[in-house]
């Protein structure tokens, strides 16, 4: 295939996140002042979405915003399915492994919206390996909008209708209120008056 085919082929994709999807933007402010770069997780679909155009995208619409200043990244797992918005761990790693060393350092928090069991039993089992950089450390799970907008200015992050749904269902199931929370101390062996049974059974699972 000619450089010309492969070059068409990363536009399209790019075109597919952009206009399409909308995975990845910056939008807002958290209460400390940092940029937000907003991740949506049900947009992005695994199975059409190249790594390498999901690369090309965020060095050529995103990253160059962010150069500046300390920002922080809102990812909204909501209604995410492993089988279609899961990319698998080689391709987290080898984006993650793209952003440059400077933007690393200046991501100082990671928002982590509506996680469920699987995903925090796989980052907990997996988190250190795919990320770097003390990545894993700033990682703080946020089980309701309540919870977040504590933390973020409300009136400046859209997110769509379905994020506000799945909120208000849980609602009816109060003993997945556990507010922010980082695995980080539990990972590394400071001490926690919560045993990993009851955190996984009773706070997770959303």
């Amino acid at each position: 295939m000619s450089s010309s085919a492969n070059s068409s082929d990363l536009d399209d994709q790019e075109s597919l996140a952009e206009n399409h999807l909308q995975v990845f933007k910056i939008q807002g402010r958290d209460k400390r002042g940092r940029k937000i770069f907003l991740v949506i997780g049900k947009f992005f679909s695994a199975r059409i979405m190249s790594v390498d155009a999901v690369k090309r995208y965020l060095e050529e619409k995103i990253l160059h915003a962010l150069e500046d200043s300390p920002f922080s990244l809102l990812y909204v797992h909501t209604d995410v399915e492993r089988g279609e918005n899961f990319p698998g761990i080689s391709a987290l790693r080898s984006i993650y492994d793209a952003v440059p060393a400077t933007l690393k350092n200046n991501l100082e928090c990671v928002y982590f919206l509506h996680p469920g069991l699987q995903s925090r039993l796989f980052l907990a089992t997996f988190g250190r390996l795919i990320f770097s950089g003390g990545l894993y450390g700033k990682l703080r799970y946020v089980s309701r909008l309540d919870y977040l907008w504590e933390h973020v200015r409300r009136r400046e992050v859209e997110l769509p209708d379905f994020v506000y749904d799945h909120d208000e269902g849980l609602e009816y199931r109060p003993m997945l209120d556990s507010g922010l929370e980082s695995d980080y101390p539990r990972v590394y062996g400071a001490p926690s008056v919560d045993s990993p049974v009851a955190m996984y059974s009773m706070r997770c699972i959303s």
